[in-house]
C-alpha cells in the first residue's frame, strides 16, 4: 500500500500526521507544488469544495483579492501557482485522501 504525504515540515499538524505513518512518499509540496490536475483530484477524494482545502486565514489569500465567494477554478489556480494556500497536511492512500486535522484522522484511510 503506497501512502502519500503532502507535508509542510514547519507545521506541528504535518509533522504530528507524519509520525502516525509507517513510510510513506513525502512530498515537499511547497517545494514541488501540485497541478490543477492534482489538486482537482485531491478534491475530488476529500469531497470538498475549493474553498474548503484553502488557508483562508493566510495572509496571501487577502493580498491575492481572493474571498470565500470566489469560483472553484479560480481558487485551484490559486492554490496550483501558491501552496501556500493549501490546507496541510493531506494524505494519500487506498484511492482515498484525509486531512491530519488532527492527525488521527488520516488513520481511516489507511
Amino acid at each position: 500500500m503506497a501512502v502519500t504525504i503532502w507535508h509542510n515540515p514547519r507545521c506541528s499538524k504535518s509533522r504530528q500526521t507524519l509520525a502516525l505513518l509507517d513510510a510513506p512518499e513525502v512530498r515537499l509540496y511547497l517545494k514541488d507544488p501540485p497541478s490543477v490536475a492534482e489538486i482537482t483530484q485531491a478534491l475530488a477524494l476529500l469531497d470538498m469544495a475549493p474553498i474548503e482545502l484553502m488557508r483562508t486565514g493566510e495572509t496571501l489569500f487577502k493580498e491575492l483579492g481572493l474571498s470565500k465567494s470566489e469560483d472553484g477554478a479560480t481558487l485551484i489556480d490559486a492554490m496550483a501557482q501558491n501552496p501556500i494556500l493549501i490546507e496541510r497536511p493531506i494524505v494519500f492512500a487506498n484511492g482515498k485522501a484525509a486531512i491530519g486535522r488532527p492527525p488521527e484522522a488520516v488513520l481511516a484511510i489507511i
